[in-house]
């Protein structure tokens, strides 16, 4: 290769020529051979670049280092460029203005700049960036030496290069690492003085070497007067203060430790200290770290706190015996208005289909008393309901509730107030296979107060839209469309206040302007949301969204009853009917409702230990039994008769006053066959007493 180096006469002496006293030609031969080895070696290695120019700086030797490095093959180079046209020009030009300055004579950027400390007999070495062919480039440490003949004039020179990448790489991170931890240095110091609290560090032995400028506010001192002091001297208390320290270091670490810090000029300042104990990255204890908030605020507010608290308890002891008191008001005056209305509607009921028949005149006016009662009866349950709810004590029974059937029990309800008043009831088709998760009493209210409403308040011959969608995969919506007046905007926002029934106060149509209301919070508290949107001339559109629950599983191989039948069945068999009641206003209008049922007698008690020997002593089939009797109770009543084997087979229907909803359920839950509200509704206590024959029936087979 026209790069490697190859010297005839250093390889070949002339015969009988030593190298030296007493090395033969052999020895000499040897040595060469080597030598010449070893310069092959170092100019054909692929770590270094060694490129020889003549005096001109012409490449005449490429060797294997450069190739690899700058991807120019010796033949590119040899004879046809100089060292300065593989290097970047702009660093060439800015060296032979570095050096001409530095020497004071004027330097030709160019391979001048390169080798003229060299060419001076100065040792050169210096950082370049190379260029490779493919115009890559990489930095270079180069070092330039001149190459003389025999006589020192310079025939050329070496240029020895390595490729520096590597070294700027680190550089490059090092310094990158410098500023992180200058910058991590300045992030822990505007941390450390810009916090709240006042910090401190101390050594082991409890004496101070770092302050924030928080602590220099609290001790009224600089920090130079801080460090090196003892810790313990900023207290009003030294004693406590060391021991500290001493805990600290002891436990690694104390929270809430309290201590009264004394500024230079006497102010005193309660504080909380908190403080653990620090390591160097060698595991050697370097002391404490302590920080100490300023609770003087606290501690006032802790005490106007303990005295608001001890008002509070006092408060909710009185405003608990006040709602205890409520719902026993609450109780019992549903109670004493529901009795009386009893008596008001089961009589007119009975002289309104009785025999004789009323006169046309008669009918009226029985209409409008059972008209007025059934309002006064809807007022009494909507002011029961909204005191049960704002008292927060409303029971609710959330469970999946299928949407199709409560919506078709409402539409039963609701239809013939619809034909009444000529309002055609719209319901849209809507997947049957969603639930709801609700209480389906309560669910079934709200539906019927707003069918009822979007009935009332509609325009002759109208219509009620009814229709479900999916407003996200778990919100139910069902929207109830009347094609009424509609709201302005005004009126809209007065919608759900109490006892606001929007200038209807003198309109045809009746109303507590309470039902909204109770609406409202029986949905929210079923963890739905109510709205409407209204235009005037146009109609309104109220719509209520519920929980989306999962369709519930029937059990493998369960099936679903079959319907009972409500009428009952031709018997010629007398059943007798036990009424335990002690207003005889209302065992009356039982013994004249049951008038018509032909297979039926009624016996009479008023109280309940008359009804219990009764019902001992004649076995009759459906006991009715009064919740509030004298002596004892409808419900100790029953579970004496529960005990006694002769009776405990005799269904017992409930029929009480006390309608709230708690009191139905904690008479279900106590065994009744079923739970009647008064006052009584003739068509309902006669399905309850069918059913209640029927199971009568089947428990004497």
């Amino acid at each position: 290769m026209p790069n490697k180096i190859r010297d005839p006469a250093i390889l070949n002496p002339a015969p009988g020529t030593t190298g030296g006293e007493g090395i033969t030609d052999v020895q000499r031969q040897e040595a060469l051979l080597k030598t010449g080895a070893l310069q092959n070696a170092i100019f054909n290695s692929a770590n270094f670049s060694s490129i020889a120019t003549d005096a001109k700086g012409v490449i005449q030797i490429f060797n294997v280092g450069a190739e690899c490095m700058l991807g120019y093959a010796a033949a590119d180079v040899m004879n046809k460029i100089t060292p300065a046209d593989i290097s970047d020009p702009r660093e060439v030009i800015a060296r032979a203005k570095s050096l001409s300055v530095e020497i004071g004579t004027p330097i030709t950027p160019g391979f001048e700049a390169l080798v003229f400390k060299a060419s001076r007999g100065i040792e050169d070495i210096y950082e370049l960036t190379y260029i490779r062919k493919d115009g890559s480039r990489f930095p270079a440490v180069v070092s330039v030496t001149a190459l003389r003949d025999d006589q020192g004039a310079i025939i050329g020179y070496l240029l020895i290069g390595t490729d520096n990448t590597a070294r700027k790489q680190t550089e490059a991170e090092q310094k990158k690492l410098d500023q992180r931890l200058r910058d991590h240095q300045f992030y822990t110091r505007s941390l450390f003085e810009a916090n709240i609290d006042a910090l401190i560090t101390t050594d082991p032995s409890g004496f101070i070497t770092d302050v924030n400028k928080q602590m220099e506010a609290l001790t009224d001192c600089t920090r130079d007067e801080l460090i090196g002091t003892p810790f313990k001297n900023y207290f009003t208390d030294p004693v406590r203060a060391e021991a500290g320290i001493k805990r600290v270091l002891s436990e690694k670490k104390i929270t809430d430790y309290e201590l009264t810090a004394r500024a230079k000029n006497n102010e005193e300042t309660v504080v909380s200290y908190n403080a653990t104990t620090f390591y160097d990255r060698d595991g050697k204890l370097q002391g404490v770290f302590a920080a100490a908030r300023d609770i003087t605020e606290r501690k006032r507010l802790d005490q106007v706190l303990q005295d608001k608290n001890a008002e509070l308890e006092s408060a909710k002891s009185v405003a608990e015996k006040a709602n205890l008191a409520k719902s026993d008001f609450l109780s019992s005056m549903s109670h004493e208005l529901r009795t009386p209305l009893n008596a008001i509607l089961g009589f007119a009921q009975l002289l309104e289909t009785g025999n004789p028949q009323p006169t046309a005149a008669q009918v009226v006016r029985l209409h409008q008393i059972i008209k007025a009662g059934w309002y006064l009866l809807e007022l009494i349950n909507e002011i029961l309901d909204l005191a049960v709810i704002e008292s927060g004590k409303l029971p609710l029974s959330r469970e999946p509730v299928s949407l199709i059937e409560v919506i078709r029990e409402s539409q039963a309800i609701i239809e013939s107030q619809a034909q009444q008043r000529g309002i055609h009831l719209i319901f849209l088709p809507f997947d049957n296979t969603w639930y709801a998760n609700a209480d389906r009493t309560r669910m079934k209210q709200v539906l019927i107060n707003l069918l009822s409403n979007a009935i009332k308040y509609n325009s002759e011959q109208g219509t009620v839209e009814v229709k479900c969608t999916l407003r996200t995969p778990e919100l139910i919506r069902i929207s109830i469309i009347d094609s009424g007046a509609g709201l302005p905007p005004e009126k809209l926002v007065q919608l759900f206040q109490p006892f606001n029934r929007l200038g209807q106060e003198t309109g045809t149509e009746e109303g507590t302007g309470i039902g909204l209301v109770v609406t409202k919070q029986l949905v929210e508290l079923m963890g739905g949301a109510i709205g409407v949107e209204s235009t005037v001339g146009v109609g309104s559109e109220f719509w209520i969204e519920l929980i989306r629950d999962d369709t519930p599983q029937l059990d493998a191989g369960h099936t679903m009853p079959a319907q009972l039948e409500v009428q009952t069945q031709g018997d010629p068999k007398l059943r007798t009917l036990l009424y335990v009641e002690d207003n005889p206003a209302n065992l009356m209008l039982v013994e004249q409702i049951i008038e018509g049922h032909p297979h039926v007698r009624m016996l009479g008690a008023c109280d309940g230990n008359l009804g219990i020997a009764l019902a001992r002593a004649h076995l009759p089939e459906v006991i009715l039994m009064d919740i509030n009797l004298p002596g004892i109770s409808g419900i100790q009543a029953l579970k004496i008769l529960s005990k006694d084997p002769a009776t405990a087979h005799i269904p017992v229907i409930a029929l009480s006053a006390n309608a709230m909803h708690r009191d139905i359920e904690k008479g279900l839950e106590a065994g009744f066959f079923r739970y009647l509200a008064k006052p009584i509704k003739i068509n309902e206590f006669m399905n309850a007493l069918d059913d209640a024959l029927k199971f009568s029936e089947k428990e004497s087979i």
